[in-house]
């Protein structure tokens, strides 16, 4: 059927998924048991959203569950690709996944603690650094004491490992 004998009204925008947090091609999926709790945790949200929509009509019912189904699957493949690191088989002495690291910058002379985590995981607010992000790849490797340097722009802090804890 032509276009033109389509009524306006039922001619629907396409759906938008929004997408997970970034996790760059080829790298492993790692979570931590806190982590891979958190994605299982919201997919029982999301499944009990899908079961309990509750729209004015039909479409908005259909659109409402569309979106629902299209973050379910997202996160299906994230927990499908979920690689689990216990930190506390980390070795201790070192900054891996999983670790809380305490740092100073020695250029400005402040300290800051993280935890590294997967890219779900990760939320600044709670002090929770994806792997990938920048500042973690600088660290990890190092251990207590170490200096390392970490590039910001066109800009070079150097870093001090003040304690690692899992």
């Amino acid at each position: 059927m032509s276009r033109g004998f389509v009524k306006e009204e039922d001619q629907e925008e396409p759906l938008i998924v929004p997408p997970r947090a970034a996790l760059p091609e080829g790298v492993t999926n790692y979570v931590t048991p806190n982590g891979l709790a958190e994605l299982k945790q919201e997919l029982k949200e999301l499944e009990h959203q899908r079961a309990h929509v509750e729209a004015e009509n039909e479409t908005e019912k259909r659109r409402s569950q569309s979106l629902i189904d299209g973050k379910i699957n997202l996160l299906a493949e994230r927990l499908q690709s979920a690689r689990l690191l216990d930190p506390k088989e980390q070795p201790g002495d070192e900054v891996r996944f999983g670790a809380i690291v305490e740092l100073q910058n020695l250029t400005s002379n402040q300290k800051q603690e993280f935890q590294i985590v997967g890219v779900d995981e990760a939320d600044i607010k709670k002090k929770k650094i994806a792997f990938v992000a920048p500042i973690a790849k600088a660290v990890t490797g190092k251990k207590v004491g170490e200096e390392t340097d970490f590039k910001l722009g066109n800009e070079v802090r150097k870093l001090k490992i003040l304690k690692i804890s899992y």
